[in-house]
């Protein structure tokens, strides 16, 4: 295996977002990659934690640096669930997927003790 060091890019991502949201539709194009933006800082941040290049991750994973470099790119391309578990493997993590729950919406008009999610049998007042 090749001799390969840690040198971060440094990458300042509140001024990068202040910069880039003044552009027209940036706003709604972030907003629609946020479980993508997540997922790819998760997998940076895992990469940096274990102190890895991108050609050691692929080494790991018996791959090349330019197919990390797409698991890591959010938005490109979405990544396959062995994929990932190779990944969180090469990186010394174990991979978690979680789905948890939003509030529910309520509308003004609702009935009070009745979900406005409800069927709208429910909603019915007798």
């Amino acid at each position: 295996m090749a001799d390969l060091k840690y040198d971060p890019v440094p990458h300042n991502q509140k001024a990068f977002l202040e910069k880039a949201s003044k552009r027209r539709g940036f706003r709604e194009a972030y907003d629609a990659l946020d479980v993508e933006y997540a997922l790819a800082h998760e997998m940076l941040s895992a990469r940096t934690r274990a102190g890895l290049t991108q050609e050691a991750v692929a080494d790991r994973m018996g791959t090349t640096k330019s197919a990390i470099s797409r698991l890591e790119g959010a938005g490109k391309h979405a990544p396959s669930m062995a994929s990932l578990k190779k990944y969180a493997d090469a990186v010394g993590c174990t991979l978690k997927i979680e789905f948890i729950s939003r509030p529910v919406k309520r509308r003004a008009s609702a009935q009070p003790g009745v979900r406005a999610d409800a069927p709208k049998a429910a909603r019915r007042s007798t």
